[in-house]
């Protein structure tokens, strides 16, 4: 159950899918200045040590950051995750990445608020030694729960100022996961419809996640899915070949952003010939 850590595919291709589009998001409810709520349902440990050993053990980061720091002329989507890659190492090298509680970190406002939920004790322990490391306002915006987020989630719905994203990313290794995904997104809607949910899952061989996606797809909600494939799926059906963003309430401006930035994340992160995304919309 507590085998998972994400520190060993930090960086990886999924993550720079990942947090380019929610930097984005982010962004986009920065433009009002009525504050709102972040809710992470799955938060790691929140930063990542690339130099550590275990970073280093499968060092994926070198087949999705490195690429995205090495390659030229990127998209003004991914010039802005570079900036906060960069704002996460005030000394210009790319040691720590962060991932999404830390970039929501970086985003919030004084009135802004971040729940982040961790059950694995190890993560939940690293989590909140990170977090101390934060200046007190960060710390005094922020609450930690060592719980399952899935079921968490419900008591943060809706979050009081009426403006909210809420990211759901689990590691997918248990198959419940899948299902769980689907179960919470559908109860949060019905606690907080014009809320913004974040979905991400995996592209991989298992006939979970296939369903999940193709449930994703017909709900009817506003929603956007994008997808970004690497590599053709490895034959003994083993591996991560790609991953997937749906997001319901998405921001206006994502779309054209997302068309603008797909194509070149293809050409930037493919492993073979077999490179290609998807962008497709939900309707109510």
């Amino acid at each position: 159950m507590f085998s998972y850590r994400h520190a060993f595919h930090a960086g990886n291709h999924a993550d720079v899918l990942k947090h380019a589009i929610f930097v984005q998001i982010l962004d986009y409810f920065n433009r009002k200045d009525t504050p709102y709520w972040v809710i992470d349902t799955h938060a790691g440990a929140g930063v990542y040590d690339l130099r550590s050993e275990w970073a280093l053990k499968n060092g994926e980061f070198s087949e999705g950051l490195d690429l995205i720091l090495a390659a030229q002329t990127p998209p003004p989507m991914i010039q802005r995750y570079i900036q906060a890659i960069e704002q996460c190492n005030p000394d210009c090298m790319a040691n720590y990445y962060p991932g999404s509680p830390w970039l929501a970190l970086q985003a919030l406002r004084r009135g802004d608020r971040l729940r982040m939920f961790e059950m694995h004790p190890s993560e939940n322990e690293v989590l909140q030694q990170n977090l101390a490391l934060e200046s007190r306002q960060a710390q005094r915006q922020t609450t930690v729960y060592m719980e399952d987020g899935f079921n968490g989630l419900k008591g943060q719905l809706p979050p009081a100022p009426r403006r909210g994203i809420t990211i759901i990313d689990p590691s997918y290794e248990d198959k419940q996961d899948y299902r769980d995904t689907l179960k919470a997104l559908r109860e949060g809607l019905k606690r907080f419809a014009t809320g913004c949910f974040v979905i991400w899952y995996p592209l991989v061989q298992r006939p979970e996640a296939k369903e999940l996606q193709r449930t994703l797809t017909r709900l009817a909600v506003d929603g956007l899915n994008a997808t970004l494939t690497v590599r053709k799926p490895a034959e003994d059906g083993f591996g991560l070949h790609g991953s997937g963003m749906f997001i319901v309430n998405p921001p206006w401006t994502l779309h054209a952003e997302l068309e603008a930035t797909l194509p070149w994340l293809v050409k930037t992160l493919k492993q073979d010939e077999h490179g290609s995304f998807t962008l497709t919309r939900n309707q109510k």
